[in-house]
């Protein structure tokens, strides 16, 4: 077994979540993010309602038009400089949206390409709406840090009251004839160290708390809009499927050419040999024509197998359930089927769900030395779920390069997803997912 199953267990650590969390490094750089918060949306605010109200103004003129460019470009910059600050203090990984798109070359594509730029605005009313969000975070996460760490150092700068302020303590309360409560007492300083502690306990949830929503700005703000990146998504699925599609022509066009093709050539010139023979030797004209019969075989026989990779008939007639039973009776590990599908998805699905099976059982026959496997499918939700699970030796994984890539890369070409969970030494569990499609 790897050695690194333990780790995890041997990094635990030793204090719970609650004592940790005033100290570490999260808690500290998004109380960074929310003081620089402050001077950082001033700035923004500052300049966006500027050239705005500039802009506006001079819509009269023909100068508004490039001012409120100018604007929306430098909207876009300082978008950039905040999704920077979200990725290095929050931990937040927004894309930056997508270039602007120019209609026509020049000075005026390019104003144009900002006025179309839905970012742009999204951008520029970030900057308007953030300052007074980052003055109510500055505020309440300054003063919950200040108030809670005062408090719990308190006993090692009190001395500072009787020494320069002419009083014992710090004042709870007091009234104008000089009657109040300080803290000056041992009892009463360790009070406040308790109040402190209390508060720096409660200090990270807060701080947090207040990223959430800063978070939620960033995302829904600055980030590529939902459009933007569900188009990209079809854009890379609609090359995937062009890929796919270009490959599975070459293998076929190959197998003609190097098999059934091949041997029909072989079979066409056998025949006429045997022509000639035909009248001077019929012996072994005969012979030849029974060699050709037996080619003519060979080909039918390479004929099927080729239609069969590109739409076995037994899938079209009886479903996904006898399909995949005969493609695990040619996997060389023993596998148990099991289909529990009340009707049939769309031909489409049907078929990424027997060309994906197939593939994770050739995977399980070649690499996994499994002694035995099972695949299971179901309906759930609106999906087709597909699982194969093996008791081989694990270590499967989609990186890169890899034949589950290129699997997990076909299943999002239709909004499906491939799951591994293959540790070493096993077992492998493959669950695929796909939309179901009447």
């Amino acid at each position: 077994m790897d050695s690194t199953a333990y780790a995890p267990e041997a990094r635990r650590p030793r204090l719970p979540l609650a004592l940790r969390a005033p100290f570490e490094a999260r808690t500290w750089r998004e109380f960074l993010y929310h003081l620089l918060s402050l001077p950082v949306s001033i700035v923004f605010f500052v300049y966006t309602i500027t050239m705005l109200s500039l802009g506006l103004g001079l819509l009269i003129t023909f100068l508004g038009v490039p001012v409120l460019a100018a604007m929306l470009a430098g909207c876009r910059g300082m978008g950039y400089v905040e999704r920077t600050r979200a990725r290095l203090l929050l931990d937040l990984h927004v894309d930056d949206p997508d270039p602007l798109r120019r209609r026509a070359s020049g000075f005026m594509g390019w104003v144009g390409s900002l006025f179309r730029s839905g970012e742009s605005w999204r951008t520029m009313l970030y900057g308007l709406l953030h300052m007074f969000w980052a003055v109510c975070s500055f505020a309440l996460s300054a003063g919950v840090m200040f108030w809670s760490w005062s408090m719990v150092t308190y006993p090692l700068w009190q001395w500072v009251f009787p020494a320069h302020w002419g009083q014992d303590g710090l004042q709870v309360y007091g009234n104008a004839d000089g009657d109040g409560w300080y803290l000056d007492s041992p009892l009463e300083q360790l009070f406040a160290v308790g109040v402190g502690a209390v508060f720096l306990l409660a200090s990270p949830w807060v701080v947090r708390s207040l990223s959430y929503v800063d978070r939620a700005m960033v995302v829904g703000l600055l980030g590529p809009s939902k459009l933007a990146t569900r188009v990209q998504e079809l854009e890379t699925d609609r090359g995937v499927v062009v890929d796919t599609a270009a490959a599975d022509l070459r293998r076929i066009e190959r197998d003609l050419h190097d098999g059934a093709q091949a041997r029909l050539v072989a079979l066409a010139m056998d025949l006429g040999l045997a022509k000639e023979k035909l009248l001077e030797d019929p012996e072994a004209a005969a012979a030849m024509v029974d060699e050709a019969h037996g080619e003519v075989k060979l080909a039918l026989q390479e004929l099927r197998d080729l239609a069969r990779g590109i739409h076995p008939a037994i899938l079209t007639d009886r479903g996904l359930g006898p399909a995949l039973s005969a493609v695990a009776a040619r996997c060389t590990v023993p596998v148990s089927v099991t289909v529990d599908l009340l009707e049939r998805p769309a031909q489409s699905i049907e078929g990424i769900a027997y060309y994906t099976t197939s593939e994770l059982l050739q995977n399980i026959s070649k690499h996994s030395g499994a002694s035995r496997a099972m695949v299971d499918l179901w309906r759930a939700e609106g999906r087709l779920m597909i699982q194969v699970t093996d008791d081989g030796n694990g270590g499967a994984r989609l990186d890169a390069g890899s034949g589950l890539s290129g699997l997990a890369e076909r299943l999002g070409s239709v909004d499906g997803l491939l799951v591994v969970d293959s540790p070493p030494g096993g077992p492998t569990v493959v669950t695929a997912e796909l939309p179901w499609r009447a």
